[in-house]
């Protein structure tokens, strides 16, 4: 197995069998970053008088499913279970912060926490007089029942939680300590609008949506009873397993067509993108406008040859970035592995906030703005949400959008 699963088994049996580490400060540096690891609520430790601010770290790690009661790994050693990656790699990024932290002498007291630990677990650790002295939450949340109660728990004790990954607001009002990192879907189709009128605004523009998904359609419909520049807009519904002839009589054959892909599903995606590149024009590649999950796609395969590609996505890593290939060559030489966005996320959310929570304290929520401290040549771009009905503040929302060219698989613009 890759080193990187046999280092990463380790340090999960570790965090099982030691499930409360006590504080440690080193006497060779006079500030440090002081990590608390728990996957269990029972806070067995004192509660810290030393002033450092604290910050709690909440992921998907599954450990009861990886390990018996005695910490016993249930798979064989070959075998890792990959509903954890996700939430272990956000770890990783996080644990790389915490060392640059250190390094820079900032003293924080930081706790990770399993949010797949049975729930009269989390119910203790929340009603415990030590949770109630954190002073940030930061979750790599997985659904809308987790998204609400660590909102919700924000709002209870008045302390910001960033949700780093669910890019959906639940339907959350009046709570400003809820900070959304990952833009929700309306920010892309509003950001999408946006792009589609500033390079095709004169251009015909046809909008494949997938049967049954109209959110899409509807997000650029609200959209434009607010802005002055109207696009020539098509909406053409696709059945399922459509065909190449499906599309073909809605396309110009003497010059590039642009396409937006008006759903969210990958599984839709492929296909449309596959179709369109046959029915493309060496050296006048149609035009593809899509969705932020085409991260997920794989675009450097020949069946997308002589199609532009064009998506939007609100975390970007430049490679070529002095910090971004620090990371890259640390898992290389170390886990044998690449990183994932995961890692990245995880390192960029602790790293920032964790310094702003230090230079504003109680102030964090109205100093969210701030961007001095981004590590992999992004920004962040919080806004407030206001509710129109009420004229209130809901949540903060991350509106920074980048868009990503291809073209045969080649990276040929960030936008």
């Amino acid at each position: 197995m890759k080193k990187w699963i046999v280092l990463s088994l380790s340090c999960l049996v570790m965090v099982l069998v030691a499930p409360v580490f006590a504080q440690i400060t080193p006497t060779t540096q006079p500030a440090t970053t002081t990590t608390t690891t728990t996957v269990q609520p029972v806070m067995a430790q004192p509660t810290d008088t030393t002033g450092r601010q604290r910050i709690a770290i909440f992921t998907p790690l599954y450990l009861d499913s990886a390990f018996d009661v005695a910490g016993n790994y249930r798979y064989d050693a070959k075998t890792f279970p990959r509903i954890a990656s996700a939430g272990l790699e956000f770890w990783e990024g996080a644990e790389l912060a915490i060392d640059s932290l250190r390094k820079e002498g900032i003293e924080l007291d930081i706790h990770v926490y399993d949010t797949r630990a049975p729930q009269q677990q989390f119910d203790s650790l929340v009603a415990s007089e030590e949770f109630k002295t954190t002073d940030l939450m930061i979750g790599q949340v997985k659904d809308a029942t987790e998204a609400v109660k660590f909102a919700t728990l924000a709002a209870t004790l008045n302390i910001p939680f960033i949700n780093a990954s669910l890019p959906n607001d639940q339907g959350i009002t009046n709570n400003p300590y809820y900070v959304i990192l990952s833009p929700t879907l309306q920010t892309h189709c509003v950001g999408i609008y946006r792009f589609l009128q500033k390079n095709y605004s004169l251009q015909d523009i046809i909008v494949f949506r997938k049967k049954g998904d109209d959110r899409v359609k509807n997000y650029f419909t609200e959209f434009e009873k607010t802005t002055a520049v109207k696009l020539k807009i098509k909406y053409v519904t696709l059945e399922d397993n459509f065909t190449q002839d499906k599309l073909s009589i809605y396309l110009d054959d003497e010059k590039p067509n642009i396409c937006v892909a008006g759903s969210i599903d990958p599984a839709f995606a492929q296909p449309l993108c596959q179709q369109l590149a046959l029915l493309s024009k060496a050296g006048s590649p149609n035009v593809v406008i899509g969705m932020p999950t085409w991260d997920q796609v794989d675009f450097d395969k020949s069946q997308y040859k002589n199609l532009e590609i064009v998506y939007s996505t609100a975390f970007y890593i430049a490679p070529a970035g002095k910090q971004a290939s620090t990371v890259y060559e640390n898992f290389k030489t170390t886990f044998y592995s690449r990183p994932s966005d995961m890692v990245f996320r995880g390192y960029e959310t602790l790293y920032h906030f964790a310094h702003l929570l230090k230079l504003y304290g109680h102030n964090l929520g109205s100093s969210l703005s701030d961007k001095k401290y981004m590590l992999f040549g992004g920004e962040f771009d919080i806004q407030p949400v206001i509710n129109r009905a009420t004229m209130t503040l809901d949540y903060f929302e991350n509106k920074k959008l980048y868009f990503v060219k291809k073209l045969d698989g080649a990276l040929k613009a960030v936008y």
